[in-house]
């Protein structure tokens, strides 16, 4: 079982929708929502360093070849992050890893399952399902940031898309490191979240005030990297 069954009662989602409704963008933090012992298994494969490739986006188009991010504007780059390569996209089979480290995929695949995706619809009071998903596995995915790597103001509202999950993987995170999710809110008022371990924020990419972009790590740290993992939802 991937998730704590204290976080998931029916009173706790009752809370959960409460937040959600009542905040500005409707987002709700929660933390402790998966099983610790589980979530540290994870955190044994992405520390592998093999396991990763540099992904680049700018407000034009999304992954984005070398040459063509080196003739993009610094203001118009969006995106430099790594991605984690799942199994299927390895150019060989790795043989580095125990065989049970294939946790890190099902924990991947376990976020787009009925049992997960049920409490995201319950929370949210609407159906979700990848039914009309072309591949979901591209909508659920390990990300890691350095100091050299940034992720700028954007939104993620698209067309059917309900429901946008961070789920943050980093242990002993200073207060001066960086790396807040800053949402911009509303009046000026921005909405700051620090990315602590097992700490998943839920918010409707369609809410007032949603837009964000996520604090540049502190430069003075070395071979310090911020681990989440990002997930994207869709209504029937």
């Amino acid at each position: 079982m991937w998730l704590n069954q204290e976080k998931i009662t029916d009173a706790s989602i009752r809370t959960y929708r409460q937040l959600l409704v009542s905040s500005c963008p409707n987002h709700v933090v929660i933390d402790g929502l998966f099983d610790e012992d589980k979530l540290d298994r994870v955190m044994k494969v992405l520390h592998h360093p093999s396991r990763w490739q540099t992904q680049k986006h700018t407000y034009a188009a999304l992954y984005v070849d070398d040459d063509e991010w080196d003739n993009t504007e610094h203001e118009h780059r969006f995106v430099r992050r790594d991605i984690w390569l799942r199994n299927e996209n390895l150019a060989k089979p790795d043989n580095t890893l125990p065989h049970c480290n294939k946790v890190a995929s099902e924990f991947l695949s376990y976020l787009r399952g009925d049992e997960f995706m049920s409490v995201l619809s319950r929370i949210f009071d609407v159906t979700l399902t990848d039914k009309h998903v072309g591949d979901p596995q591209l909508n659920t995915n390990f990300f890691r940031l350095s100091t050299n790597d940034f992720v700028e103001q954007h939104a993620d509202d698209s067309p059917g898309r309900e429901v946008c999950m961070l789920l943050y993987l980093n242990k002993a995170w200073q207060d001066d490191a960086g790396g807040e999710l800053v949402f911009l809110g509303q009046n000026e008022e921005s909405v700051n979240v620090a990315p602590l371990y097992n700490r998943c924020v839920l918010f409707d990419p369609s809410s007032i005030g949603s837009e964000h972009l996520v604090k540049r790590l502190n430069a003075g740290l070395v071979d310090v990297y911020r681990y989440n993992v990002t997930s994207w939802y869709w209504s029937e």
